[in-house]
């Protein structure tokens, strides 16, 4: 009876948050489109200061026209639905100090600062990569709120050790919030493989979906609540992203939710498997790293036809779908076997 009500506790908000954001999605879009929150011109450089003329063939946004800011959607919806049910006070509230408030007050801290650069990007009109915000003062962004959960990892729950599966707990002492720091901008950095109609939602959707199952198994209901809050936000969020797309998550999206995922990863004590379950947002942010490298130092030779990855599939001629789906099938893969290693060491 008690994990039935457990169950109750986990599924309901998640089913209350894809009604909520399935209600405010029209009204979202239609903002986004009235005030044209999108980019204005195509990427003309790459990173490392040449033409990008495999990028502008692939996202052309000078004639897609597809908004940013869809990240609203995921994060709106949850914050809308969190809202409620903490007002309300009732037994399927998942507010709580000791699982839920820093991963709820990171979602929402880093989706503003994503909203911020987001809306300079639609503003910036020079072509550049990225745009907004420069890539320094969001990386900065991301390790100050870092900062933030390792301090209160550290001070107020009391954590300076993270678990190794098959191994058992290693104290890592005063080094804990640089590994916790590390782990913010490194799953940050994946945040790029927002770049292809459904990639992305479906992908951090069945992310969440497994640290939902870790909660549940190590009775956090309350944190379980919350990821799968997520997955419900993720959802409305896949619906209107199916192609042709309405919008992409862009910044406050993939902001909020790699760090949000970081802080849950913490908590649940299984951040070791995380680049388990994460391992396309890695192999994603390494991709880039990757080609970078090998243009500086090997003459301009490239590894790949294009970076990050999943464009690199593009170039190759595979359909955007095709690459979309079998990236959704080698992350659900990889979810399960991060919840095999988490629930069985």
């Amino acid at each position: 009876m008690i994990m039935i009500t457990d169950a109750v506790k986990i599924l309901v908000p998640a089913a209350f948050t894809f009604l909520i954001g399935m209600l405010i999605t029209p009204y979202i879009s239609d903002f986004l489109y009235r005030h044209k929150f999108w980019k204005k011109t195509s990427v003309q450089k790459t990173l490392d200061g040449q033409v990008a003329t495999i990028s502008q063939q692939l996202h052309n946004d000078e004639v897609k026209k597809t908004p940013r800011m869809g990240g609203i959607v995921v994060w709106g919806s949850v914050l809308i639905s969190t809202m409620l049910f903490w007002a309300f006070e009732n037994k399927l509230s998942f507010l709580s100090r000791n699982q839920t408030w820093l991963p709820f007050f990171t979602l929402i801290a880093t989706a503003l600062i994503g909203l911020i650069d987001d809306y300079l990007v639609c503003r910036d009109t020079g072509g550049h990569i990225g745009g907004g915000l420069s890539l320094k003062k969001r990386l900065l962004a991301v390790a100050l709120i870092g900062a933030i959960g390792a301090w209160w990892f550290f001070t107020k729950l009391e954590v300076s050790s993270i678990l190794v599966p098959y191994i058992g707990t290693v104290n890592l002492g005063i080094l804990f919030p640089v590994v916790f720091v590390f782990f913010m901008i490194g799953m940050y950095s994946g945040g790029i493989i927002d770049g292809i109609d459904g990639l992305a939602g479906g992908i951090f959707a069945i992310m969440f979906s497994a640290y939902g199952i870790i909660s549940f198994y190590n009775n956090q209901i309350d944190l379980a609540a919350l990821c799968m809050s997520i997955v419900g936000g993720l959802l409305v969020f896949l619906w209107f992203n199916i192609p042709p797309a309405r919008f992409y998550l862009s910044e406050t999206g993939t902001m909020a939710l790699t760090t949000t995922l970081v802080v849950i990863a913490f908590l649940t004590e299984e951040v070791v498997v995380l680049p388990i379950i994460a391992l396309p947002l890695i192999v994603t942010s390494a991709s880039s790293l990757i080609q970078i490298l090998s243009k500086k130092f090997r003459n301009g030779k490239k590894v790949f036809l294009v970076a990050p990855l999943h464009n690199h599939f593009q170039a190759k001629g595979w359909p955007p779908y095709k690459v979309t789906m079998r990236y959704w099938v080698v992350s659900l893969v990889l979810a399960t076997i991060g919840i095999i290693v988490a629930l069985t060491s």
